[in-house]
């Protein structure tokens, strides 16, 4: 004789005030929930991939000195400038393209400044180049 022999088969509970729960919705009951709020966003965050802050050769310097010195002496050209955004949240960034009219090259704050109020730090460019003068490239 088992301990449960008196009640083993006896009918299943039935509530007399809910009605029967169907298999779906007590299986959602179990469903996966997420117990670590921003958890994903951490994971998406960490896999998100980031490039590094570029190391310019010598030559590469000059010629990014020259191509600035030769577009200070123009008026309000247009321009197509390559450069690096630091990323907020880890190391490393993006390049990212600007093609924008030069109102002002501030040497002093070391920042190209757009008609469009784009600035970008001349630290961070990398590639420069006039468009509106096919045989000036920089």
């Amino acid at each position: 004789m088992s301990r449960y022999e008196n009640i083993i088969n006896l009918p299943h509970h039935q509530s007399d005030k809910r009605p029967h729960m169907s298999n779906y919705e007590r299986a959602a009951q179990f469903s996966p929930f997420a117990a670590l709020t921003g958890f994903d966003d951490e994971i998406n965050e960490a896999a998100r991939l980031t490039d590094c802050r570029p190391q310019l050769t010598e030559d590469q310097l000059n010629s990014l000195d020259e191509a600035i010195q030769l577009i200070s002496e123009l008026d309000k050209p247009l321009i197509t400038v390559t450069y690096f955004v630091p990323d907020e949240h880890k190391s490393g960034g993006k390049y990212k393209t600007h093609t924008g009219n030069l109102r002002f090259l501030d040497l002093g704050e070391g920042k190209l400044k757009f008609t469009d109020d784009t600035v970008i730090l001349l630290d961070d460019v990398v590639d420069v180049r006039v468009v509106d003068d096919t045989t000036f490239p920089l």
